[in-house]
């Protein structure tokens, strides 16, 4: 029995994040380095280089995964979505020291970031079909 085919907006949500991660990803290791250095919280063991640089080549995986792996992408998503869990104390930290960068340059832009995250982890689910009601195989 063929797999069934996810609806269309699994498949354009998965696309987007696939898209979306791996231009991230490349930034991470390119020209916004310095800028999610800075945003590496003080407590966190590794020199802040080395995390941009792993959580860089990290979203790039994921997103390639989210791309060219369709058979995948449950796993994916959900790993996308623990990927979010995982870097949302940074996002804590940003906004607690007031961390200015990638445009979160006020308070309360900072702070929508934080509310942004379960929306984000949502929509990373959605596109592996992992939300109550989502059609399966």
């Amino acid at each position: 029995m063929a797999a069934e085919t996810p609806p269309i907006t699994q498949q354009l949500v998965r696309w987007g994040w696939g898209v979306g991660l791996v231009l991230t990803g490349t930034g991470h290791l390119t020209v916004v380095r310095e800028e999610f250095r800075s945003q590496v919280p003080p407590w966190v063991p590794i020199d802040a280089d080395d995390v941009v640089l792993l959580s860089g080549a990290a979203e790039i995986a994921l997103g390639l995964g989210l791309l060219v792996l369709p058979k995948e992408r449950r796993r994916m998503a959900a790993l996308t979505a623990a990927f979010l869990v995982a870097v949302f104390p940074g996002n804590i930290a940003q906004y607690r020291h007031r961390v200015d960068g990638l445009g979160l340059d006020t308070d309360g832009k900072r702070l929508g970031r934080l509310f942004l995250q379960p929306v984000l982890c949502a929509t990373a689910l959605h596109a592996g079909g992992l939300l109550p009601g989502a059609r399966r195989r």
